[in-house]
């Protein structure tokens, strides 16, 4: 190689270095340019300017109606009383309906922002009920509402019934009375289904008296004037043993003027006291002290009815359909006052009845004319207490500790 060769080769290796650092400084600014934001390529990107290079996230999916039965498709054995709805989320009803086997549609009622429907009216028990209808998702898609579910075929129903009718005025000792025509075996089922609502503040409560029986008292008489609203919601409860109630009990009632009997079978009187002052002093004959089988019963009892003529039978005692002037029943044991001429000569001093308070006629209408069912009549003085075997109402010869207890609740 000559020297003019030499010389050409060195001054070009010289010249492709000075470009090449030359290309690496102009890479070096654009770079810093691109990451320091600086320049309007920048910019365009933090305003999100088609210049710039930020992803828009696409839009999210709107969701499909979300239907919900109750009870759920296909359920048996639900109670007609039982919590019945559908409910939509996500979306809203557009039409509804749920149709017995007849095909006769139930009465219901759509919420405002129509998300849920339930009935209005109760359902039959041992009938098959079908949904149809459909629900619009937030996506604008229709979704079909069905399915069906069957109530309870219960094997008995028993029949109940209540002592206390609408608008009747009673006394202040009045119980409240519901009896079954069968036993129940959940009792605290069909308890729960029982409310009273007096006007005034009262305490009382709850008692089974047997199986079929449950009554209802305040601690202590009535106040008067007090009105009362008991329900009885006992349609769908289920008693035990494939047993369900029937049907729901009512009813409204006031209590009335306070009036008392004070009797003594010692003393032989029967005092009438009313709103607190005494307004009659009667002589009376109660029975005979002697024989255990006629001795007239001691406790508070209840005014349970009353009626002009009366036949009394006692076969033990030898009489049957006997008729007696002004009854009034105390007791389902034979206990009544009465007018009772052939004792008048007695009253007062002697006792020789079979049981009963016998009351000279004048006196014995003059009370029968006054008493009112529910009133109290105290009778002191006997050896002979009111229990249960002398049935409706013994509810007063309990202390309210026992009568708590006898709660199913």
């Amino acid at each position: 190689m000559n020297a003019d060769s030499g010389c050409r080769w060195r001054r070009s290796t010289r010249l492709r270095g000075l470009l090449g650092a030359l290309l690496a400084i102009t890479l070096g600014l654009a770079a810093c340019s691109s990451d320091d934001g600086g320049g309007q390529g920048g910019d365009d990107a933090q305003n999100g300017s088609p210049g710039g290079n930020q992803r828009v996230a696409p839009a999210a999916a709107k969701p499909a109606a979300a239907i919900t039965l109750s009870p759920a498709a296909g359920a048996v054995d639900v109670s007609p009383t039982a919590p019945i709805a559908v409910a939509v989320k996500d979306g809203t009803i557009d039409s509804i309906a749920l149709t017995n086997p007849d095909g006769k549609a139930v009465g219901g009622t759509l919420s405002k922002d129509r998300t849920s429907w339930a009935p209005s009216e109760p359902l039959g028990y041992d009938k098959t009920y079908t949904w149809s209808g459909s629900a619009v998702g937030a996506d604008g898609n229709p979704v079909p509402i069905t399915g069906a579910f069957t109530t309870v075929k219960p094997k008995r129903q028993p029949r109940a019934k209540i002592n206390t009718g609408d608008g009747q005025t009673f006394g202040i000792a009045m119980p409240i009375a519901i009896t079954f025509d069968a036993p129940i075996t959940d009792k605290a089922a069909a308890q729960k289904a029982l409310t009273v609502l007096p006007s005034v503040p009262t305490e009382g409560a709850w008692a089974w008296l047997d199986d079929r029986t449950v009554h209802w008292r305040p601690k202590a008489y009535w106040k008067p004037g007090t009105t009362v609203a008991v329900t009885a919601k006992l349609y769908g409860v289920a008693y035990g043993n494939g047993a369900y109630g029937r049907e729901d009990l009512s009813s409204q009632f006031s209590i009335g003027r306070a009036q008392v009997v004070k009797a003594n079978t010692r003393t032989h009187r029967w005092v009438v006291i009313r709103d607190g002052q005494q307004v009659a002093d009667y002589p009376a004959s109660f029975g005979l002290d002697s024989d255990p089988g006629r001795v007239t019963t001691s406790g508070i009892h209840v005014v349970m009815g009353k009626s002009p003529t009366y036949k009394m039978t006692n076969r033990a005692y030898g009489y049957e359909d006997f008729p007696v002037n002004w009854a009034v029943r105390l007791s389902n044991n034979g206990v009544f006052s009465h007018a009772a001429p052939w004792s008048v000569g007695d009253q007062g001093k002697r006792n020789v009845s079979h049981g009963c308070a016998n009351l000279s006629p004048k006196n014995a209408k003059e009370f029968y004319d006054s008493a009112i069912i529910g009133d109290p009549v105290e009778i002191e003085g006997s050896t002979n207490p009111l229990s249960a075997k002398d049935g409706d109402y013994y509810d007063w010869a309990i202390s309210w500790d026992k009568w708590l207890a006898k709660s199913a609740l």
